[in-house]
């Protein structure tokens, strides 16, 4: 880095190459290339550059038209990111068995999701994605034939790794393959320029598509005609679909490929972890299933052999998945121990009082009373949330009214808007000998007192307040089935 950069799209590519100290058999140097490093934390944030600046270039990519692709997650998040900075409307199609983070980032940056049904596969959201490109005339990205994927490849990645290792000889590359970009990009151009390179492929012991060495069906514009019959339902996700994509099919076909390794799920998130806690490299599934090809691989060959392992992504997406199922969210009983090591600010024993106040506590004034008055008796505004800006429980309300689509007006008592003379104060201890409650949130609707954010869920519960909305002659969607103590803050659950 260490430059300025025009936009965030100049900053995808030139991840470094990190040496395994711990992890390794001695005698044998095993290095990883941290595609984490990437701005959106994963390998297809090149893809995505590479196939929007592609149609641009060929015009296939007009100015303001929907970007489309079916992706598991990353390659989504990339293309958000691509159509963020250029301007695009993106959709993505999406199996709902993949992460729910991945989802979230893209719909952050301002993509749309579409979910397919888990059983139909990764062919199943490709499928849709197809539909709908056909249907709207969107540009469908196509990452598993598209050319572009490959060359951006060849251009970007291939030369940063010969570059990291022009002074030593690099005697295994090792990848998986999932869209084939990668694997075709980088291999030829390592066949080519550094001939003594092998080229290893890792894929799921249990999903074997190319260890089978059973064809994949296809339809005549290159995209899988159907799901491959080897393929079963593996932990790594992105880093196999449920076919062979075609650029992975050239490259077997172009004899790229020197060696197929299969990799067992519980060794790919042993490796996770493992990176992560001896050599502090956080990355997610398919990072730990390369390595573990890697680790394979170093147990056979030769002494003073050099590896280079792709890790494709960060770990923050698979928070979701089995490779968090054993970290906890509450603390365990070591850290209760070190919690109990010392006297004070702990869950398992009464807070100490608060100081005595030492200012005078703030008072009502007419014009806060009047503020109040004229809140109160808005009939264009008949609910009204007394809140704090950063308040979980004034969230948690924001999210039912949301979710219901209730219109309200929100006094933030501690905003700017209500800084000077200390106004916001003032109207708290008008509020306060209104009702005669001092804590906050506080709801009415038309004019009258509900409570707090548990009196609110205890009557959206019981149907109490959406007669008070009725009442009041406020437009809401009633449609909506959501529980509202479940959109209550995480740590209010119980602890250890």
């Amino acid at each position: 880095m260490g430059r300025r950069y025009n936009s965030i799209l100049e900053t995808v590519g030139h991840t470094p190459t990190v040496r395994i100290n711990k992890l390794g058999p001695s005698g044998v140097n095993l290095f990883v290339k941290l595609e984490a490093f990437n701005p959106m934390g994963s390998v297809k944030d090149r893809l995505a550059l590479g196939v929007i600046e592609d149609a641009e270039k060929k015009g296939l990519l007009k100015p303001g038209q929907t970007v489309i692709e079916a992706t598991s997650g990353n390659t989504g998040i990339g293309l958000a990111m691509v159509c963020a900075q250029k301007g695009y409307p993106l959709v993505v199609t999406m199996a709902e068995n993949f992460s729910v983070e991945r989802r979230r980032m893209m719909r952050f940056l301002g993509a749309k999701v579409v979910l397919t049904p888990a059983a139909e596969k990764g062919s199943g959201m490709l499928a849709k994605a197809v539909e709908l490109a056909q249907a709207h005339g969107w540009f469908l990205c196509r990452q598993f034939e598209n050319e572009a994927n490959a060359e951006f490849h060849s251009r970007t990645t291939a030369p940063e790794i010969l570059d990291d290792f022009s002074d030593i000889q690099l005697d295994y590359w090792v990848t998986g393959f999932g869209t084939g970009g990668t694997l075709k990009g980088v291999a030829r151009v390592l066949k080519e320029r550094s001939p003594q390179t092998k080229v290893v492929v890792c894929e799921p012991d249990n999903s074997p598509l190319l260890g089978s060495h059973l064809p994949q069906a296809r339809a005549d514009n290159g995209m899988p005609a159907s799901s491959h019959p080897s393929f079963r339902p593996h932990l790594m996700q992105g880093w196999t679909p449920d076919f062979i994509s075609k650029l992975t099919e050239d490259a077997v076909n172009a004899g790229l490929i020197d060696e197929i390794l299969p990799i067992k799920g519980s060794d790919a998130l042993q490796a996770s972890l493992n990176l992560a806690r001896q050599e502090g490299i956080f990355c997610g599934i398919t990072s730990g299933a390369t390595l573990a090809g890697g680790l394979q691989l170093a147990q056979s060959c030769a002494p003073g052999s050099n590896i280079l392992c792709m890790l494709p992504d960060t770990g923050e997406r698979y928070l979701s998945t089995p490779l968090f199922a054993e970290i906890e969210t509450e603390m365990t009983e070591a850290e209760i121990e070190i919690s109990r090591s010392t006297p004070g600010y702990r869950f398992d024993k009464p807070s100490s009082p608060p100081p005595a106040p030492t200012a005078s506590p703030v008072k009502a004034t007419p014009e806060a009373e009047q503020f109040l008055h004229d809140v109160l008796t808005d009939h264009s505004q008949p609910v009204v949330l007394f809140a704090l800006e950063w308040c979980e429980f004034c969230w948690s309300l924001r999210k039912l009214f949301g979710r219901c689509k209730i219109p309200f007006r929100s006094v933030d008592l501690d905003s700017a808007q209500y800084q000077q003379n200390n106004l916001g104060g003032t109207i708290r201890a008008a509020l306060n000998a209104h009702t005669g409650y001092v804590t906050i949130p506080q709801v009415f609707v038309g004019g009258e007192f509900v409570g707090g954010c548990g009196e609110v869920f205890d009557e959206f519960k019981s149907g109490r307040f959406q007669e008070r909305l009725k009442k009041a002659s406020v437009s809401y969607d009633d449609s909506v089935s959501v529980d509202p103590y479940s959109l209550l803050p995480t740590w209010l659950h119980p602890r250890n």
